[in-house]
This record gives structure tokens, C-alpha cells and sequence, in this order.
């Protein structure tokens, strides 16, 4: 599968990649919304095999800048019965350009056309709030709110986000 957008290139996640996941992940766990999620591996080895489940899946997706060629982030799905849950995740270095709602946008309306998907989800802290504002933007509407903990020490409030297509 391979869309194009405007200013991107959007594919399907290869097994190669896991240097450039490796950057995206090393670039994220230094960045503040780190503590809103797990921890995202940045060792050789297990990145390599991480980037290979996530390809094998056909559901993880390399957003590549056309102008460079770079891969500047990834868009995910995990399909749960009819609904297609979305995660993303940009390099910092690309951020408040609209590259993730410009490659989400595209991916969501693949789905639709191609798929037929209807129901879309995606969590976010709410404290997050350019997440939360990049799902507005997409149509999601937050439906339910939790107390989310990786660890014993911090929670934080969770949105549980879902966006219905007609």
C-alpha cells in the first residue's frame, strides 16, 4: 500500500525502518509526553524485532517527507473487532507542521474506502493537549475519561476518544 499526500509519502512499515524507529523512540522518550506512555525501546536488537512485529502486522505505516525523503513518524492502527484503535508518533524535529493530521487524515479515509472501516478509537491523556486538539481536528469526540498508570508512581487522565463514520 502506498498514499500520497500533498507533502507526504505513506506506506506500509518495513523491517528496515528500525533505525529510523529507533531515532522516532529515542526522540520520544526525551520528549514530555513521554510519561504518557510505556517506555519505547532503543536497544539494537529489540528494536529490530520490535519494527518486524509492527511490519508483519500491516497496520503500522512510515510517514515519509517527500521534499527529503525522511521517515518522520509512523501511524498505527490495532484492529479490535469492527473498530481500528489509532496511535502515532512524530519526531519532534517535525511537529506543529500538520504531518500527522495530514497522514492520519489519509489513512483513515483509505479504510473507509478500501476497508470499510466505520468506528475509530484512540486514547490520549488529556493533558496532552495537542493530541487531544489533533483529534478534534480528525472528528474524534472524546467519549469517556480514566485514570491511566504504567507504573505505581504517576497516573494521569486518559481520554478514550472514537470517531464514527456515516
Amino acid at each position: 500500500m502506498w498514499l500520497e499526500t500533498t507533502r507526504l509519502f505513506i506506506r506500509h512499515l518495513n523491517e528496515s525502518d528500525w533505525e529510523n524507529m529507533k531515532n522516532i523512540s529515542i526522540d520520544f522518550n526525551h520528549s514530555e509526553y513521554a510519561v504518557y506512555d510505556i517506555p519505547l525501546s532503543t536497544e539494537d536488537g529489540e528494536i529490530k524485532a520490535l519494527t518486524k512485529k509492527f511490519a508483519d502486522t500491516n497496520l503500522f505505516f512510515a510517514v515519509i517527507l517527500k521534499e527529503t525523503s525522511d521517515m518522520i513518524g509512523y501511524v498505527c492502527f490495532h484492529k479490535d473487532g469492527d473498530k481500528y484503535d489509532l496511535g502515532y508518533c512524530f519526531h519532534s524535529a517535525y511537529h506543529s507542521n500538520g504531518y500527522a493530521y495530514e497522514s492520519i487524515n489519509a489513512l483513515i479515509k483509505y479504510f473507509v474506502d478500501e476497508c470499510d472501516v466505520r468506528v475509530f478509537t484512540a486514547g490520549t491523556a488529556i493533558d496532552n493537549l495537542p493530541s487531544c486538539r489533533l483529534l478534534e481536528k480528525l472528528g474524534f469526540v472524546c467519549i469517556s475519561t480514566e485514570t491511566v498508570s504504567f507504573n505505581t508512581s504517576f497516573s494521569f487522565q486518559g481520554g478514550n476518544f472514537e470517531l464514527n463514520i456515516k
